[in-house]
């Protein structure tokens, strides 16, 4: 049998035996001994390889770019995508929100607690992205930092050539290594998707969703249009490859990012299948993938844009043009800015909330649906990435012709 299909028959189970013993009590007892340490030991074990794989991938793809221009133009390519795909999916996600209002209902906010946490300006973000300590940066999982200082190695190996070409081989191998790792963790995907989804359904209210069924179905809708619509046109359009064989390749790592609910937690699988299965060269993938995981979320920016128009009708508050145009800018804007930040999503919109005046207290009604979105959401994020890799490649692939048959032509 296939790893994806162990995974999904492990995820299927999951959903079976979270829906039964939702409210019964002996849920806790069965996810503190049995579910909770099947989810803790395969998410550790992909977390102990994640700050490897980054620096490793980093200074082996920079490397692989020996020219000043082509790594400018690729990190420009990749950042300029993630800056269109945000947008669009906050254009979706308002879109849908204000055509199927879904704030509009028996709701109320009495009672309704939230403080929000305030994220660091995006100014200090950009310059705190060079690590006094690159050591202290990894123990710490700052990935900026950690993207950044990695990038600057594989720049100096690149630009030294032959004098280094013993550290080349050695990160080669190490890399090697890692993806063996990487192959031995997904040998237990099966069943910490399993324990991972059992938790996450078992212990969330029925109440809760009956009660933000609107909005929970409405984030839903806007994530899988985004998925199959943005990244499936890009990848068909700008990747030249058929969207149903990407996301069937890609699909594993779909179902670790679902089961984890972190980009950063699933990249060693996510940068594996695109690399082995996509075909993206190790270079764009190792690039372009841990950048994304950082400061790409599309999917986090479809929550925000529903929730923002939803706590906007619960309160009467209509969204002009103007307010719409606020949101879109400083959700794209924040997701660079609160790049490695812990609960990044719900400090994002807090931010989102503030910008046009709304109550943040209201953040405390989505919550009660947030965890199974975050897994959902999650999964997106790292299939843009992905799409990103795609895309990147197949317009290098161009530029590289283009530019052989200028040679030849002279």
């Amino acid at each position: 049998m296939s790893l994806t299909k162990k995974i999904l028959i492990g995820m299927g189970l999951g959903i079976l035996v979270g829906l039964i013993l939702n409210g019964m009590p002996i849920y806790e007892p069965i996810s503190a001994y049995i579910l909770n340490p099947l989810g803790t030991i395969f998410i550790n074990f992909i977390k102990m390889l994640v700050v490897p794989i980054v620096v490793i991938s980093l200074i082996l793809g920079t490397a692989g770019i020996s020219d000043p221009k082509k790594l400018g133009r690729l990190t420009g390519k990749t950042i300029g995508y993630f800056l269109v795909t945000t947008s669009v999916a906050l254009i979706i996600a308002i879109s849908l929100a204000t055509v199927f209002k879904p704030g509009i209902g028996d709701y109320s906010l009495e009672g309704a607690e939230f403080e929000g946490e305030s994220a660091p300006p995006v100014v200090d973000t950009l310059l705190n992205i060079i690590p006094t300590n690159p050591l202290n940066a990894m123990v710490e999982g700052n990935m900026l930092q950690v993207i950044f200082f990695s990038i600057l190695v594989g720049y100096a190996l690149a630009r030294l050539g032959d004098k280094t070409e013993g550290i080349k081989k050695l990160v080669e191998q190490a890399n090697d290594v890692l993806m063996f790792l990487v192959g031995l963790a997904m040998k237990l995907a099966p069943y910490g998707a399993f324990g991972l989804i059992a938790v996450a359904i078992g212990g969330q209210g029925y109440d809760a969703i009956l009660a933000m069924g609107k909005y929970f179905l409405l984030v839903l809708l806007a994530l899988g249009i985004h998925l199959f619509v943005t990244y499936g046109t890009a990848v068909a359009t700008l990747g030249k490859m058929n969207p149903i064989t990407f996301i069937k390749k890609f699909s594993p790592a779909m179902v670790v990012a679902f089961s984890t609910s972190s980009s950063s937690a699933t990249l060693p699988v996510s940068m594996d299948k695109a690399q082995k299965e996509l075909n993206v060269p190790k270079s764009v993938s190792g690039f372009v993938q841990p950048l994304g995981a950082t400061i790409n979320m599309d999917g986090t920016a479809i929550m925000q844009g529903v929730a923002t128009v939803f706590i906007a009708q619960l309160v009467g508050a209509n969204l002009g043009v103007s307010e719409i145009l606020i949101v879109v800018l400083t959700a794209t804007l924040a997701s660079i800015g609160t790049a490695g930040v812990p609960g990044v999503g719900i400090i994002m919109l807090s931010m989102v909330l503030t910008s046009v005046n709304l109550p943040v207290e209201a953040i405390a009604l989505v919550l009660g649906v947030d965890r199974l979105l975050d897994m959902t959401r999650t999964a997106v994020n790292i299939t843009g990435d992905a799409a990103c890799a795609v895309v990147v490649s197949k317009s290098e692939e161009k530029h590289v012709t283009t530019h052989h048959d200028d040679t030849v032509s002279v």
